[in-house]
């Protein structure tokens, strides 16, 4: 089941990237994250914190919970 919510999670993240036009480069520094690790968040390989959650949902223009459904 982790490794499930992870992937959902990634595949949202980076839908919701790819529809704002941006890059992993474009978000890392407003998460204070390598390219890498968004990368990996993305793939499902790395779980974020429920900080970087909030920082990446800020980083998206876009709520918590839109990442999370």
């Amino acid at each position: 089941m982790k490794r499930r919510l992870s992937k959902k999670f990634g595949e949202n993240m980076r839908r919701i990237r790819l529809e704002k036009g941006m890059s992993q480069g474009d978000i890392s520094p407003k998460v204070g994250m390598d390219r890498a690790s968004i990368s990996n968040i993305e793939n499902g390989k790395r779980n974020p914190t429920l900080a970087n959650v909030e920082k990446i949902a800020r980083a998206l223009g876009i709520s918590a919970d839109e990442l999370l459904k």
